[in-house]
């Protein structure tokens, strides 16, 4: 059995499932406290954004790659 945790909508997978949403607030908790200890050391919006950028691309990557695994159109 196949877990479907996410639903395609357009580019984006929507959480559908528990396990779905759970990955959702994580990876959106995780992408908070980054920002935040990035945030308290720059000096400017520029600054902030290199920071945060390679951690943010990391984890929509991941959760695109767990999107496509775990959803409803999977084979």
């Amino acid at each position: 059995m196949k877990a479907k945790w996410f639903k395609r909508f357009g580019w984006f997978y929507v959480p559908s499932s528990i396990p779905g949403t759970i990955v959702v607030l994580l990876a959106a908790l995780f992408c908070l406290t980054v920002f935040r200890a990035v945030d308290r050391h720059s000096h400017s919006a520029s600054d902030t954004l290199y920071g945060v950028f390679p951690f943010f691309v990391c984890t929509f990557l991941l959760l695109d790659w767990i999107g496509g695994r775990t959803n409803e159109k999977a084979v």
